[in-house]
C-alpha cells in the first residue's frame, strides 16, 4: 500500500487545470499546421493561421486559449494499492479546481443549480470526476476543461441494431451538420458506440483524448473513423464556419459491448483547442 498525500492531488490538480487552459497538445498543434496547408479556401486558411497565432500567444504569455475555460472534467485512474492521507480524496480535487481557476485567472462559469437558481458558485467547483479503480500503486490524472460552445452541440441517440454502421455515419454526421459553426470549427469529434445511454456519453468525452495522430486499433473502426472525418469535411462548413474542406481535425471512436436490443451512440463535439492534461502520481 503507497501512501498518497491529499496535497499532493490537489496541486496536481491546479497545475493540469492551468496548462490545459494555456497549452494545446502537440499532436493537435501539428494536426492545425498541416490543417493549415491543405485548406483550399484562403479565407479558411487565414482563419487557420489565426488560431495557431492564438495557441502560441497563449502558450508564451502563459494566457488562456479561450475566454471559455471550461467547466472541470476530472479522469482518475485510481490505482487500487494507493492510500490517501491527510485529506479528503474529492475535496482534494476541488481544491485544486479552484486554485487553478484562481491563480491562473480562468473564467468561472459554474452555476450552483442548473435551471432555478443559476448563481455562479464564483470558483468553477465542483468538478465532474470519473473514477476508475486500476491495478497499482499510482494515480493518473487527465483534465479536461469543457466549454459549452462545443458541448451544447454534442448529441445522443439510441439507434436500433438494424440501423447498424449507415445509422452511425448518419448520426455522427448529422449532428456535426447540426452545429454547424457555434462549437468553433475546425473541431474534434468524440464518438462512443456501445454500453448504455451514460456509457457511450462517456465514452464519447474520452474520445476526445486519445492523441489525434492515433487510429482506432481496430481496422474496422478506424476505416470508419476515416470515412466520417471525409464525409464532415465535405461539408463546406470549413474553419470557423466561414467555408472550407477543414471542418474536422480528427474523428476518434470508442466502444463497449451493449445489449442485443441496442446500439447506443453519442457524439461529444470539441472545439479547435481540445484542450487536457494529464500526470501520474
Amino acid at each position: 500500500m503507497r501512501n498518497i498525500k491529499a496535497e499532493i492531488i490537489k496541486e496536481a490538480v491546479r497545475d493540469l487545470f492551468i496548462k490545459a487552459n494555456y497549452v494545446i497538445s502537440m499532436d493537435l498543434y501539428k494536426k492545425l499546421l498541416d490543417a493549415k496547408e491543405r485548406e483550399e479556401s484562403e479565407i479558411g486558411k487565414n482563419v487557420l493561421e489565426q488560431i495557431i497565432k492564438n495557441a502560441d500567444i497563449a502558450k508564451e504569455e502563459n494566457i488562456a486559449i479561450c475566454q471559455d475555460t471550461g467547466m472541470a472534467v476530472l479522469f482518475v485512474e485510481l490505482g487500487q494499492d494507493v492510500h490517501i492521507v491527510d485529506g479528503d480524496f474529492n475535496e482534494a480535487i476541488n481544491a485544486g479546481v479552484r486554485e487553478a481557476y484562481e491563480q491562473g485567472y480562468l473564467r468561472k462559469s459554474v452555476v450552483v443549480d442548473p435551471l432555478f437558481d443559476r448563481k455562479n458558485t464564483k470558483d468553477n467547483t465542483p468538478a465532474i470526476v470519473y473514477v476508475e479503480i486500476v491495478k497499482g500503486d499510482r494515480i493518473r490524472l487527465i483534465a479536461a476543461p469543457k466549454g459549452f460552445g462545443s458541448e451544447n452541440m454534442s448529441a445522443l441517440k439510441m439507434l436500433t441494431p438494424a440501423e447498424g454502421v449507415k445509422g452511425v455515419k448518419d448520426f455522427v454526421v448529422e449532428t456535426v451538420l447540426k452545429a454547424g459553426p457555434n462549437p468553433c470549427p475546425p473541431i474534434v469529434v468524440g464518438v462512443g458506440i456501445g454500453g448504455t445511454m451514460e456509457k457511450a456519453a462517456l465514452l464519447s468525452k474520452k474520445a476526445l483524448l486519445r492523441p489525434l495522430d492515433q487510429r482506432h486499433p481496430d481496422e474496422r473502426y478506424a476505416s470508419l473513423e476515416k470515412e466520417i472525418l471525409e464525409m464532415i469535411n465535405m461539408s463546406g462548413i470549413g474553419p470557423g464556419g466561414l467555408g472550407g474542406r477543414i471542418t474536422a481535425l480528427a474523428v476518434n471512436i470508442e466502444y463497449y459491448p451493449t445489449h442485443i436490443a441496442g446500439l447506443p451512440v453519442a457524439v461529444n463535439i470539441c472545439c479547435h483547442a481540445n484542450r487536457h492534461a494529464e500526470t501520474v502520481i
